[in-house]
C-alpha cells in the first residue's frame, strides 16, 4: 500500500485521494459520540487557571508531529510494518471510552482518547513508522485534568512543600514566623496558604513546556532527561520563593501585598523565570559537550516545509485496515449513541434536616459551612453537627457529607488531605477495626488520626460509606463506585467522620472511649440518610 505521507514521495501530496480522504473524515466524525463526554470535561477543566494552557498542547503536539514528518528519513515501501495493530489500539481505546461512559467518569474517557489517536497514527503510518512518532501523541497527555481525588492529595502535599520552604526562606530574612498546617503565622498577619497557591497552576503548563523543550534540544539523552526531571522539583522551589517573598512583604508592607493583582503578577513572574531557569540549564549542559552550540541552534525550531506535509494528509491512500478503523469507530459511536439514557437507581433517603438532634441524652447543634468550603465540598447533602454529652462537659463533632453520584467531577474529598488546609497537623494516623455490630454496621476498618493545631489536639475517626460498604482507604473507595456503577448503577456514597477534642489532663484512651461510646448512637438512624 502506498502511504501519501512518506518523505520520500513528496509529489503524492499534489494529488488529492478522495477515499483516503472520506475515510479520515469518518474516523474524525464518527469518533466524537463516544468521546463526547471526555471532550465537555476538557472544555471545562481549560476554563479553570491550573489548566488554562490546555487548548495550547494539541496546537503544539501537531507541531511535533509535522516536525517529525519533516525530519524522518525515506521510508521503503513495505519497511512501515503492518497497520493492523494500529486497529487493535483503536479498537482497545474504544472498549476503554465505552467503560469511561458506562461509569460517567470522564477522566476515563479522555485518556481513552488520547490511546485512540495513537491507534489511527500506527494505523495509518503502520507499526514500526507510527511508533516512532509516538511522542507528539504522549504530549496530549498534558492538556488532560488529573482526576480530582489525585489532583487533591497532589495540590495538598505541594501545598506543604512550599509552606514548609516559604517558612525557611521567611525566617532566613529575619522575620519571626511559626507555621500551623499551612497557616503561616506572621504575628499581626496569617496567611493561609491555599490550593491555588499549591504551584499546580505552574507546574503543569511547565512540564509541557520542559517535555516540548527536551524534545528540541540538541544534545545527549541524559542532557533531555535533566531538563525534563528538572521542571516539577524546580516549580515546586520557585512557588515557595514566591510563598517566601510574599510573607517578607506582608510582614514589611501590609496584606495587601498578597492580595489582588500583585498577588497574580508574582505568580506569572516565577513562571517566566522558571521558563528562563530551563534555558540556562540548557546553556550550561551545551558547554559541557565537545562541541558546544548556541542556545539559538541548541533548539531546535523548524517551521520550514509545514504547508507540503500538511497537503498530503488530503492525499492518504485508503486500505483495508484504515476502512476497518474507521468503520469500528462509527460504529461503536452509532451504538453508543443508539443506546438509551442510562437509567440511575433511584434512592430513597431523608435529607439531613431531618437528622436528630438529641440521641441518648447527647444534645446537638448544627453549624453551616462557610460558602467556600461548600463549593469545595460540592455535596449533594450534609450534616456538621456538634453534640453535647449528657455530663455537659464533652464534645462531638459529626460530620457527613453525602453524594448522589461520584461521577462526572464530583467525588469524596478525604479528610488527610483537607484536614492541613485548616492549620491543623496530623500527629499519627493509621487503621483500626471497629465493632458497630450494635448499631446495624458490622465490623470494619476505619481511619483513626489525631490531630493537633498548637497545643489543643483531637481525636478523629472517619471511613467512606457507600452502598453498604465502610470503606477506610480512599482510593479503594474509588474502586468500588467504579464497580458498582457499573452492576448496580449506584454511585452514591458518603464520608462519616468523628471528631472529639482530647481535653488537658485527658489521655487519647479517654477520648476514644467517649467516641466509641457515642458512635452506635449516631450511627442508629444513620441509614434513613445514608441509605445502604
Amino acid at each position: 500500500m502506498t502511504d501519501a505521507l512518506s518523505t520520500n514521495h513528496p509529489q503524492a501530496g499534489d494529488r488529492l485521494n478522495a477515499a483516503g480522504t472520506g475515510l479520515l473524515l469518518l474516523l474524525a466524525a464518527g469518533s466524537l459520540p463516544v468521546f463526547w463526554i471526555g471532550f465537555v470535561s476538557l472544555a471545562r477543566a481549560w476554563s479553570t487557571p491550573e489548566y488554562s494552557h490546555g487548548p495550547l498542547i494539541p496546537l503544539i503536539s501537531l507541531y511535533l508531529f509535522l516536525r517529525g514528518l519533516r525530519r524522518e528519513a525515506p521510508v521503503a515501501p513495505g519497511e512501515e510494518g503492518s497497520r493492523w495493530p494500529g486497529v487493535a489500539v483503536v479498537a482497545a481505546a474504544l472498549a476503554l471510552a465505552v467503560l469511561g461512559n458506562l461509569t460517567e467518569i470522564a477522566d476515563i474517557v479522555c485518556y481513552a482518547f488520547i490511546f485512540w489517536v495513537s491507534g489511527v497514527v500506527l494505523t495509518v503510518m503502520g507499526w514500526r513508522r507510527g511508533l516512532r512518532h509516538q511522542l507528539p501523541v504522549f504530549h496530549l497527555v498534558f492538556m488532560l485534568p488529573l482526576p480530582n481525588f489525585v489532583y487533591m492529595k497532589f495540590s495538598v502535599f505541594l501545598q506543604t512543600v512550599s509552606s514548609q520552604i516559604g517558612v525557611w526562606i521567611v525566617s532566613a530574612a529575619g522575620v519571626p514566623v511559626f507555621l500551623e498546617g499551612n497557616i503561616i503565622d506572621l504575628g499581626v498577619y496569617k496567611l493561609q496558604v491555599a490550593e491555588a497557591c499549591s504551584g499546580l497552576r505552574y507546574l503543569f503548563p511547565i512540564l509541557s513546556f520542559s517535555y516540548l523543550f527536551a524534545i528540541l534540544y540538541r544534545g545527549p539523552l541524559w542532557h533531555k532527561l535533566v531538563l525534563l526531571l528538572s521542571a516539577a522539583p524546580l516549580t515546586v522551589l520557585m512557588n515557595a520563593v514566591r510563598i517566601g517573598v510574599i510573607g517578607i512583604l506582608v510582614d514589611r508592607y501590609g496584606i495587601a501585598q498578597a492580595e489582588g493583582f500583585l498577588h497574580l503578577f508574582e505568580g506569572w513572574v516565577i513562571f517566566v523565570i522558571c521558563v528562563a531557569i530551563l534555558f540556562a540549564m540548557a546553556m550550561v549542559l551545551q558547554r559541557m559537550t565537545a562541541r558546544p552550540l548556541p542556545l539559538s541552534e541548541a533548539i531546535d525550531l523548524d517551521f520550514t516545509g509545514f504547508g507540503a506535509i500538511l497537503r498530503r494528509v488530503g492525499a492518504i491512500a485508503p486500505g483495508a485496515a484504515l476502512l476497518s478503523a474507521a468503520l469500528l469507530t462509527a460504529a461503536v459511536s452509532a451504538a453508543w449513541h443508539a443506546l438509551p439514557a442510562r437509567q440511575v437507581a433511584a434512592i430513597d433517603r431523608d435529607p439531613f434536616a431531618l437528622y436528630p438532634s438529641a440521641l441518648g441524652g447527647w444534645t446537638a447543634y448544627t453549624v453551616p459551612l462557610e460558602p467556600d468550603v461548600e463549593a469545595v465540598l460540592r455535596a449533594d447533602d450534609y450534616l456538621n453537627a456538634v453534640f453535647q454529652a449528657p455530663d455537659g462537659r464533652s464534645t462531638v463533632s459529626l460530620f457527613v457529607g453525602y453524594y448522589l453520584r461520584q461521577t462526572q467531577g464530583q467525588g469524596i474529598h478525604s479528610p488527610e488531605v483537607c484536614l492541613p488546609t485548616g492549620g491543623w497537623e496530623i500527629f499519627s494516623i493509621g487503621v483500626r477495626p471497629l465493632d458497630m455490630t450494635a448499631a446495624g454496621y458490622g465490623r470494619f476498618d476505619a481511619v483513626r488520626a489525631v490531630i493537633q493545631n498548637g497545643t489543643t489536639k483531637q481525636l478523629v475517626y472517619y471511613w467512606f460509606e457507600g452502598r453498604g460498604e465502610r470503606i477506610a482507604n480512599d482510593f479503594t473507595a474509588k474502586a468500588h463506585v467504579l464497580m458498582d456503577s457499573l452492576t448496580r448503577g449506584r454511585t452514591d456514597g458518603a464520608l462519616i467522620r468523628f471528631i472529639t477534642p482530647i481535653r488537658p489532663g485527658e489521655t487519647e484512651d479517654d477520648a476514644e472511649a467517649r467516641l466509641l461510646r457515642f458512635m452506635p448512637l449516631a450511627l442508629g438512624p444513620m441509614p434513613r440518610f445514608v441509605p445502604f
